[in-house]
């Protein structure tokens, strides 16, 4: 996979951005931008809008007012890829490894086109870089949650993405696998990317991401980490409990 071709500086941008679920207010003129070569950290409490941030970037969701503008972005080739919450897949359905990252190529097929040479050469590539060929064949149901969110992020690199939205990436994956996921994202991002991801795991945000964007329903900071988490910012994500975690360097 040549990098060469992320050097492009590819850009996510949202200007007063307001998105209405069931007649409330989901997200409230939500303005922010992400330049290529990006991590990016998501943090807000449950109901803080996360998922439907990721969804207004991917299109999947309605914008009531604003607008989101993804520069040099292939939106119709794939360019953009989201990796879901774990709790919305269906692990009961028998795939392995190769079918998972295959399904990233064939965003980018045409429908009538099968996989070829090239696509079966790019989807080992991908396994590869996430270091889980040895598990190829192995199914979904078989792997660790750090396994899955690899290979969930193998399948992003076979749709080849500039842009990448991982939603609770960290869910039920233990420190450890963490960290290896955050190394890959890394790579990533040294390429010139954009990766995106929500948590709930203020453990060590410092270290983890370049920017991060606190969200409750609206942006209460975006920015480096050890410039956004005040107790003030802290206060409007969680109430007097951030203020604690402030104070005990629970972002640190």
């Amino acid at each position: 996979m040549n990098s060469a071709q992320y050097s492009h500086q590819a850009s996510v941008s949202l200007q007063d951005v307001t998105v209405e679920l069931d007649g409330h207010t989901a997200l409230n003129n939500v303005t922010f931008d992400v330049d290529a070569g990006t991590l990016m950290g998501v943090v807000g409490p449950n109901g803080a809008g996360k998922s439907t941030l990721f969804n207004a970037i991917a299109g999947l969701l309605p914008v009531r007012q604003g607008k989101v503008t993804l520069h040099r972005v292939d939106q119709s080739g794939g360019a953009l890829a989201y990796v879901p919450q774990r709790e919305s897949v269906n692990w009961r359905f028998p795939v392995t490894v190769t079918d998972v990252v295959m399904m990233g190529r064939r965003c980018r097929l045409k429908w009538f086109r099968r996989p070829g040479k090239r696509d079966r050469e790019l989807v080992k590539e991908c396994i590869c870089r996430v270091g889980l060929w040895d598990h190829r064949s192995a199914l979904m149901t078989e792997l660790s949650g750090g396994q899955r969110q690899r290979v969930f992020v193998a399948r992003a690199l076979a749709q080849e993405a500039s842009v990448l939205l991982l939603d609770e990436a960290f869910s039920g994956v233990d420190a450890g696998a963490q960290e290896g996921l955050v190394e890959v994202l890394r790579t990533l991002r040294d390429e010139g990317r954009i990766v995106l991801l929500a948590t709930h795991d203020l453990t060590n945000l410092a270290g983890r991401f370049d920017e991060v964007l606190c969200l409750n329903c609206q942006v209460c900071a975006c920015g480096p980490p050890d410039q956004v988490f005040t107790p003030q910012v802290m206060e409007k994500l969680y109430g007097a409990h951030g203020v604690r975690l402030a104070t005990d360097g629970g972002g640190s």
